[in-house]
């Protein structure tokens, strides 16, 4: 079991650090600051399971970061956290970069030749960034089996083999089965999982229905 770091208060930060919480990690949810009221709501929802800091404290406690901050305050987030308490850590980035300063549907503030999987990894080249999970919606990516008996896709990509190999490991307890992790590569993959993502909100928009993913076929 692992001291893990979930940066991020909101759903998908809540359904990953209760995921955690569940499989025996130890789990402290970074946010702005100490007191944020939904990290703390958190914490008393796993009495004892949990802790809340800031960024740099959950950053600090952790051996293992997940970013589930909204895509546009990643950079932030990770930089308010202190390079000193990231490097050389795996950062697994579920994070899309939406942009909503048009409204919705939401656009991308970072395509086609950039990423923002690439931006984290450049603003931090110590540490080793791992894009995964954020090509669906939260409650499926910690229960792939509530959908098709869980016979269905994850992808993931980025450029340290051996981050990658533990991030399958926490895919395959969250319940993805082997055969189903696709590894795409190197950290520039991110600019096809996230360019998915304005497929993914017309899905949902069309559908009314999040709980829905990928499986390819052959």
């Amino acid at each position: 079991m692992m001291n893990i770091a979930v940066f991020g208060t909101g759903m998908v930060g809540d359904t990953i650090g209760s995921k955690l919480i569940e499989l025996g990690h130890s789990v402290m949810i970074g946010s702005r600051t100490k007191d944020n009221e939904k990290a703390q709501a958190f914490v008393a929802k796993h009495a004892g399971k949990a802790t809340a800091g800031t960024f740099a404290d959950a950053a600090a406690f952790a051996e293992i970061i997940f970013n589930c901050t909204a895509g546009a305050g990643s950079i932030d987030a990770l930089k308010m956290a202190g390079e000193q308490n990231i490097d050389g850590k795996i950062i697994i980035d579920v994070s899309n970069p939406l942009d909503f300063s048009k409204g919705m549907p939401p656009s991308l503030s970072v395509v086609n030749t950039n990423s923002l999987g690439e931006e984290i990894q450049k603003t931090f080249p110590q540490a080793k960034v791992v894009k995964t999970l954020n090509t669906m919606w939260c409650g499926l990516m910690v229960n792939p089996a509530m959908i098709n008996d869980g016979d269905h896709h994850v992808f993931l990509g980025g450029n340290d083999a051996a981050a990658k190999e533990e991030v399958k490991k926490m895919l395959k307890s969250f319940g993805w089965l082997e055969k189903n992790i696709i590894d795409l590569g190197d950290i520039t993959t991110s600019r096809g999982t996230e360019m998915y993502l304005p497929l993914w909100l017309r899905i949902w928009g069309a559908t009314n229905n999040g709980a829905f993913n990928i499986k390819i076929v052959s």
